[in-house]
């Protein structure tokens, strides 16, 4: 074990090849192209090619052929048995020493609890989750949403979705994820990205670490054809959406250990909601 792990500390060692374990740690649940990353990360095909090799034969990464794509994912057992031996080894099983205090807390404390949704643009996706979790949840939850690149004004499509399912719209408007950083902001306990240009940029590190979760889905915006058809792909979007919220709602938030809560928000991302209405 202590020559594996020495060897996949090598591996992550060099800055670019660790870029590429954390992009795709960021996109868990999801398997990822090769010419994605090397479009999020601007290295060249071939460079990015040496890159997943040695991370694969590190194994801690692993590589899956879907029709002419090949996706790459973290291996997460391998991943975990690499921490594992750093807490148990080198810090001889002291988590008080060896990893932010936060990580102490089991269990969700029985209160309001605070969720962010993030996609680039914060005009349709994220609004749509926001103001479903909103009016589905109830007193639950203190439900916001953000932009990494936030547009000036919500998409008029968006808005038309959500006024004739009944939201209300009235407060709602695009915000830059800059607003939920600092010393103001609120203690985020959950973190969803709902796209995944979002998932692969930079984002704070949020105090308290929250549960975060992947849920990427197509974007609505870049739909094209008639407006009837670019209304579809929103009407889409945010069933797929619902989905999502209705399953996580569901889930006994108070009862569940960190480690419990976040294997269920990750399921969520994997199911395929993308038919629902």
């Amino acid at each position: 074990m202590e020559n594996t792990v020495s060897n996949q500390l090598a591996t992550l060692g060099h800055p670019q090849r660790l870029s590429v374990f954390r992009m795709l740690m960021r996109r868990i649940p999801d398997r990822v192209a090769a010419g994605d990353l090397a479009d999020a990360l601007d290295i060249k095909p071939s460079t990015l090619s040496n890159y997943l090799n040695a991370l694969q034969r590190s194994g801690l990464v692993v590589q899956e052929r879907s029709g002419t794509s090949l996706l790459y994912s973290v291996e997460l057992k391998n991943v975990q048995q690499m921490l594992g031996f750093l807490l148990n080894d080198c810090c001889r099983g002291r988590p008080d020493i060896c990893m932010p205090q936060e990580q102490g807390k089991d269990k969700m404390t029985d209160r309001k609890f605070n969720v962010l949704f993030i996609c680039v643009g914060n005009s349709a996706r994220s609004i749509f989750a926001e103001s479903l979790l909103r009016d589905i949840a109830g007193d639950r939850f203190n439900v916001y949403s953000a932009g990494t690149q936030p547009y000036s004004e919500l998409n008029p499509f968006a808005l038309q979705v959500l006024k004739d399912k009944g939201h209300d719209t009235d407060l709602l408007r695009s915000k830059n994820v800059a607003e939920f950083s600092g010393p103001e902001a609120p203690e985020l306990d959950f973190v969803f990205t709902v796209c995944n240009k979002a998932a692969n940029e930079e984002c704070p590190a949020w105090d308290g670490q929250p549960i975060s979760g992947h849920w990427g889905m197509e974007d609505p915006v870049k739909a094209e054809g008639t407006d009837a058809e670019k209304s579809l792909a929103f009407q889409n979007a945010y069933g797929a959406l619902k989905r999502r919220i209705q399953a996580f709602t569901s889930l006994p938030v108070e009862s569940l250990d960190r480690i419990a809560l976040q294997s269920a928000v990750d399921d969520i991302g994997r199911e395929n909601f993308e038919d629902a209405k």
